[in-house]
Order: C-alpha cells, then structure tokens, then sequence
C-alpha cells in the first residue's frame, strides 16, 4: 500500500513560510504564505485549505486573491479572474436591466449606459481580461476624443460604475477606473438658455399647423404654454385634464416608448393652464371627438399623430419639428425643449412670483433663478406686452391675418409645390 500523507496539503518550509499543495483546473499548485510555521499556524493553514478546496468544487476560487504574491500567478487561469471586460459590461448592464424591472433605475438610464459602453469602452477595451487593464490604458482612450466635457464626464462616470462592480469580486486588487476624474463644469460650460422671442415663437406656431395639421400644431403650441416636458406631454390623457379647475395632472412620463408612473422628478404637480393653453385644450379635445366618431382613436391619451394613433415616441413630432424650422429661415433653429425654455421665461417676464414658475415647471427655485432669471431681466416693455397678449389669446387669424402670416402661407405653397414637382421628375 502507498504511504498516505498525514500533512493535510500544508507543510512548514524551513521556519519561516507555510506551503499549501493542492490541484486547481486539473493541475498541482504549491504555492507558500509567509508565516512562521507554529502548530497554531499550521492548524489554521489546514483549515483555509478546506475551505480553498470547497471554493474550488463550486467554482467560486480566485487563485489571485488567495496568493497574491505567487511568483507565477498570472499563468494560472480561473473562470471568475480571467473574466474580460466584456463579460463584466454584460454583467454590469444585466444588474441595471434588474434594477429597472425594480423600479429603481429609468429605461432611459439603461438605455444611455448601453450606449456607452457599446460605442466607446467595448471597442477600446472589451478584449482584455479585466485584472490586466491599467489606470494608463484608460486614459489613452478618453484623453484623445473631441469631447465636450458633458459626454467626457458621462463616458467616465458609466466605466467607474461599471468596473465597481467587476472588482467587487477582487477587494485586493486597484481599481484603474476608481482613480478616473472628471472634468470641472464651469457655469460657461453649461447649456445656455436660448427661447425664442414670442414674435419668433408665434411664428414657429402658424408654420408648423400649416405644415403638419392641427394635431401636431397643437402640440408643439401648448408646450410653448406650458412648459411642459415633451415625455410629461405625451403621457397626459384626457382624464387629467380638469376644466373645471383650469389644470392639467402631470404625474407620469412616457420616455423611449417606456411608460412611467412618475416624472423626470418623482414629483407630481399641477399645471395651471392660462387662456391660451385652455383654448388649445379646447381646440384638441374638439379634434379627438372627430376622430373618434370616425372609429379613428381607440385610446385615452390626449395628444396623438394627425391620424389618430397615439404618440408612442418623440420621434416624429421631433422630426417634423426640425424639418419645419430648418425651412423658417428667418427664426434661428433650437430644439424643441426651448418651447419649454420660452414658458419659463415669459411667465417671469410678466411677473410671476418665482416660487409659482418653479413649481409649475417641476423644478427647484435655485435652477430657476440661476438659468431663467438673466435672460428675463434683458426684456424689454414692447416684448412684455406681447408676451401678456400671446397669453391670454391666440392671435386673430393666425394664418391669413398678419403679412408674416401670409409670407409663411405663400412659403409652405411654394415648398409643397417644390416637394410635388421633384417628386413627380422622371
């Protein structure tokens, strides 16, 4: 009979290190630990080993961290420490997919994270094994993009979420990504606001139900009222509109096709509708009786396509927005969170008490007063008195009164003319 060992895999190797002998992934290891080889020291080596040996048995070992030092580690080869960039992304958007179906994370969050993560860090660094990837690799990447500090920052801040998560599993080891640092936004970096006059804006009203019809113009024209956010819009139905009290509900939002049962803000609020805004309400609900008794809605949302159908993203009404303002040659295009910009602006221009705006437009009395309050200020008296018109009613005839009007008319003619005879080119 062969001779059995009574070692338990730990030997004293001379009177200063302990050695382990054990197999891992089909191959014997010997690695050593520095420590004096007392009995009660060898005693607690025994013990470590059998929970080693457990951890190897389920798949859960990472040699790297029990033997950190081990001269030849990095030949050794484990499922969880060989583990690439990818497979930790994969892992780190899974959990986010988690979080979202708990309600603790928007789809539109996940949605941005995927886009990184895809578009940047998979290309530069997806290959490489996470434990190999060093604080000077990562830098390589961001520090040659023409980034603006917004999308520098963004791209930074989804790899440190990221790789938190992968090196959860190695607490002994650096994380590169951890040391990563974001760019300082100053208060010229930011976003300025840019409204539209409210000649511009009424402008941009009469042109665009001119283009589209009256279901778009109605929708673009009471974001100019309201302020509202476009997710906040297209979610509101017809129940939370409330003619008696002269407001609107805003409790939800409807972001990337995605319904949520709160807002931007996780606050709801009222929105107190001004004339003009109750005439569009009035103007629109006229609309959807017609479609209905045509068969042609089959939903409670308030706002819809020309057709009928419900607006189940901002894709077309974005669309036909920018392809309308990029025709107006004499209004300088913005996007069409500037309607929201506008609503802000005119009510402090008229003025109404800070608080009020800020409540009304779902955001704290600090940003307000920090982004609106200067560009209010630079109003001049002519421009308030047609803001207080504009609000209270919508221009007389909007489409054929004015000669700006008469100019849009003969401008959309000549561009639906324009679109016919190409179209019809052989």
């Amino acid at each position: 009979m062969g001779r059995r060992s009574t070692t338990s895999g730990v030997v004293a190797v001379r009177d200063a290190r302990i050695r382990f002998d054990f197999r891992f992934q089909g191959k014997r290891y010997r690695p050593s630990i520095l420590r004096p080889p007392t009995e009660a020291n060898l005693r607690r080596a025994r013990q470590r080993l059998i929970w080693m040996k457990r951890r190897i048995a389920d798949g859960t070992f990472c040699f790297e961290e029990e033997f950190p030092d081990f001269r030849d580690r990095h030949r050794v080869l484990s499922g969880i420490s060989a583990r690439t960039c990818n497979q930790v992304f994969e892992a780190f958007l899974v959990h986010c997919e988690a979080r979202v179906k708990h309600n603790d994370l928007a789809n539109s969050t996940l949605a941005g994270y995927r886009k990184i993560l895809d578009g940047i860090w998979r290309p530069a660094i997806g290959a490489l094994q996470l434990l190999s990837v060093r604080h000077s690799m990562l830098l390589n990447v961001i520090d040659h993009k023409p980034w603006s500090k917004k999308t520098y920052n963004n791209a930074i801040s989804v790899l440190r979420r990221a790789f938190a998560l992968g090196f959860q599993d190695f607490p002994r080891y650096h994380d590169p990504a951890a040391a990563l640092k974001c760019l300082r936004l100053r208060r010229h970096d930011r976003p300025k606001v840019d409204p539209f006059t409210i000649q511009d804006a009424e402008r941009v009203i009469a042109t665009i139900h001119a283009d589209w019809g009256e279901a778009q113009g109605n929708y673009d024209e009471f974001r100019f009222f309201t302020g509202l956010r476009p997710s906040e819009q297209i979610a509101l139905t017809v129940s939370d509109f409330d003619a008696a009290k002269k407001l609107v509900r805003v409790n939800k939002a409807r972001v990337q096709g995605i319904d949520k049962d709160s807002t931007k803000t996780d606050a709801d609020r009222h929105v107190e509708l001004c004339p003009r805004a109750l005439e569009i309400l009035k103007r629109q609900l006229k609309l959807r009786e017609q479609l209905m008794t045509a068969g042609r809605i089959k939903h409670d949302l308030l706002f819809f396509e020309g057709t009928g159908a419900p607006l189940e993203t901002l894709k077309g009404a974005y669309r036909r927005w920018r392809k309308t303002l990029k025709r107006l040659r004499t209004v300088r295009y913005r996007k069409p969170y500037a309607a929201r910009h506008c609503s802000v602006s005119w009510n402090l221009m008229v003025g109404k008490k800070p608080l009020w705006v800020a409540k009304q437009h779902g955001h704290s009395l600090e940003t307000m007063l920090r982004t609106y309050t200067a560009w209010a200020e630079g109003a001049v008296e002519g421009d308030i008195k047609h803001v207080k018109r504009a609000l209270s009613r919508r221009p007389d005839n909007p489409f054929t009164s004015s000669r700006i009007a008469e100019s849009q008319i003969a401008g959309v003619t000549a561009w639906a003319e324009n679109r016919t005879a190409v179209a019809c080119a052989p």
